[in-house]
């Protein structure tokens, strides 16, 4: 099969990712303790790959699968939780678009350097200059789009966000390394998760293991820390679909289990997220699933068509 056939479900995956991503602002919004909140979007992650495990539990993997199977495979889901644990944590200190414009762009550029050096058992393919110009564009096109936050586009000034960091007692620059590597993690999670699926054949037991291990640590850290909790009238204001954000995520870890394998590491993540980025700006735009409407300017749809460049050179050479 050409790859080019899976690129529409890439991009559907993509797609549901930022839906995802807005329906857990949601729900954090909520359940106002941020672990909570993630422990209540993944656990439904593990039920549903748990149940389509014990309905479809062949194949099963063999001890010289087992065997072979590198020692980070499993980790593949602790490491793009990474950037998760990240937005918890920086994202009110360096602000949300500084925050994705970092973690996408590494998230890009570590994904076509495990494409060109042939790392974590993906066919190298060296140094190609086409693919890097589409790398770089699309960094552009993610920085466009990222300086315009909420804030920006509801009035607010340049004045009152320096004012807004005022206080933390460390510059939020300092950070910026951090997030780098979150999203640089980002992009390897991807690529162990398919090496996950490779060694233990089943798709759903590789997703449900990918999984659990997040669960985990979402679950105890919130045991460690369960206050602040929420009020009985913030439960109420629960909707019925803000629980399945998880869910909804979850489609791009499972195309990742499928495909990243055969486009690519390069194509695959910029495919998901110029996805993920679009569909986004079009939430922010038309104010969907609750979010506040933020107008596609010229920032945003000539950072959007910058991507659509970058994807395009990265796919085809």
């Amino acid at each position: 099969m050409s790859a080019a056939l899976l690129y529409p479900f890439i991009i559907v995956a993509g797609a549901l990712q930022a839906l995802g991503n807005s329906m857990n602002a949601q729900l954090r919004g909520h359940l106002v303790n941020p672990f909570l909140a993630a422990a209540v979007s993944f656990l439904p992650i593990v039920f549903v790959f748990a149940t389509l495990f014990l309905v479809m539990p062949t194949p099963l993997p063999s001890l010289d699968s087992l065997a072979a199977m590198p020692w980070y495979a499993p980790l593949g889901g602790v490491a793009g939780a990474v950037a998760v644990f990240g937005g918890l944590a920086f994202v009110d200190k360096v602000g949300a678009g500084p925050f994705n414009g970092l973690t996408l762009t590494a998230n890009i550029l570590t994904s076509l350097a495990m494409d060109s050096l042939g790392l974590f058992g993906l066919q190298g393919g060296g140094f190609k200059p086409m693919p890097w110009l589409g790398g770089l564009l699309m960094a552009i096109g993610v920085i466009f789009i990222a300086r315009v936050t909420p804030e920006k586009g509801a009035g607010q000034g340049a004045g009152e966000d320096e004012t807004k960091d005022t206080g933390h007692g460390l510059n939020p620059r300092l950070l910026y390394p951090f997030i780098v590597v979150a999203g640089a993690l980002q992009a390897i999670g991807v690529v162990w998760n398919a090496q996950l699926r490779g060694a233990l054949i089943n798709p759903w037991l590789a997703a449900l293991v990918s999984f659990l291990p997040v669960v985990f640590v979402f679950v105890l850290v919130f045991l460690l820390r369960p206050k602040p909790l929420p009020q009985r009238a913030d439960i109420e204001g629960v909707r019925w679909w803000m629980p399945l954000a998880g869910l909804t995520g979850a489609v791009a870890v499972f195309a990742g289990l499928l495909f990243v394998d055969k486009v690519g590491a390069g194509a695959f993540n910029g495919l998901l997220i110029t996805a993920n980025l679009l569909t986004s700006v079009a939430l922010d735009h038309f104010g969907w699933v609750g979010m506040k409407r933020v107008r596609a300017g010229a920032s945003r749809l000539g950072g959007a068509a910058l991507m659509v460049a970058g994807i395009v050179l990265i796919s085809l050479f």
